[in-house]
This record gives C-alpha cells, structure tokens and sequence, in this order.
C-alpha cells in the first residue's frame, strides 16, 4: 500500500523527514501490458484494475501520508484530533525516527484531511 521511510532530508529550508513511496507507474505498465493480450473474460477485470491505480496514484501526497498516519494511530487506539499529545507520543513510538516536528505535522495534517470514504 504505502512505503514510507524516514531520514533527515532538507530542501528549501524544510525538514519534512516523510518520504512517500510508490510504485504505481510499474503496476500500470504491468496492467496495460496484460490488457495487451488479455482475452475477453480477462478483459473487464483488468480494465478495472487500471483504473484503481490510476485513481490512487492521483491521490496527492498529503492524503497519502494522512491515511498512513490515521492506520498507525488506528492501531495505537488513538484519534488525531481528540487525542493530539497521545497521537504525537504514539507516532513516535511507532516509527522512532521522525522527529517531534515533524510528527507534530503529520497528526494534525491527518486530523485535517479529510478521510476518503471509498478507501483508496
């Protein structure tokens, strides 16, 4: 779903240390490469395949890393907007790297994005 990594990376004065990750350009390529010769009853499901990706790799950055943060949070039984300080702490504990700016950031980014219903 989500690969992310952290480290310490500096550009144009921010420190915003989550890098997300995604392969979606070679799930594609392998899916229109399949649909190339795909029979009639393969057809359909990976057109719909297809699509699925192209909508989730369409998806911005910022909501990416909120889902990401909203499932950590989800599993330390904790809400990022109720709950601010045990999200932070929870966060952090969860991947030990980041630093407390920016896990600061990332919970209340993930309390102001909106979830998306569908999931993806």
């Amino acid at each position: 779903m989500l690969d992310v990594f952290t480290g310490g990376t500096k550009q144009a004065g921010a420190d915003f240390e989550v890098v997300v990750l995604r392969d979606t350009q070679a799930v594609a390529a392998a899916i229109r490469e399949a649909l190339a010769g795909a029979g009639a009853e393969e057809r359909p499901g990976l057109e719909r395949a297809a699509a699925l990706i192209a909508e989730h790799a369409a998806r911005p950055e910022r909501e990416v890393r909120a889902e990401w943060v909203r499932g950590i949070l989800a599993e330390a039984g904790v809400d990022a907007r109720s709950q601010e300080l045990h999200a932070i702490k929870a966060l952090r504990k969860a991947e030990r790297g980041l630093s407390l700016a920016t896990a600061v950031r990332l919970v209340r980014e993930a309390a102001a994005v909106p979830a998306d219903p569908s999931g993806i």
